[in-house]
């Protein structure tokens, strides 16, 4: 039987503890699971994408079947490249359903030899998202609940207010 390699693509601008749920659960499912950082051209990213992969790795630095990647192109091209039999994303409320259903299907369209997984967030993540942890921490506002704790810090420093 040969591996089973899953991509876990996402911006991770910076990585959350509802992230962390879906790449814990994902390890679990799959042989190998590739948490690919990749580019959002409509974002202006507040850590580079060294900086990203960094944070991922280090709060999932016990989870052995994970790897950390970057790349800059279509996600079906590199799903095709490594040979993944599936891209997995996390879910939050209806609207992630909307726009990853219209993803899914032209990743489906690209490369139809990987599936997409929906993984539906836990309940406690379904409010938290990148976009938050980031205007809560350039008000000096403590995002502890929302990212783990071994990066929490260096996430607040980073976004903190302006003096």
């Amino acid at each position: 039987m040969s591996e089973r390699i899953a991509v876990c693509p996402g911006s991770f601008d910076p990585v959350t503890l509802g992230h962390l749920d879906i790449m814990t659960r994902a390890s679990k499912l799959f042989d190998r699971v590739i948490v690919l950082v990749s580019s959002n051209y409509e974002k202006k990213p507040c850590f580079s994408a060294e900086e990203r992969m960094e944070l991922i790795r280090e709060v999932t630095k016990n989870l052995p079947n994970i790897e950390v990647r970057t790349h800059d192109g279509l996600l079906a091209d590199y799903v095709r490249n490594i040979g993944a039999c599936a891209i997995v994303k996390g879910l939050r409320a209806m609207t992630d359903f909307e726009y990853e259903f219209q993803m899914a299907l032209a990743n489906r369209k690209l490369y139809a030899d990987a599936e997409t997984v929906f993984m539906v967030t836990k309940s406690e993540n379904m409010y938290v998202s990148s976009s938050v942890v980031k205007n809560i921490a350039s008000y000096g506002g403590d995002i502890s609940g929302f990212v783990p704790p071994e990066i929490a810090g260096r996430i607040a420093e980073r976004l903190k207010p302006k003096a």
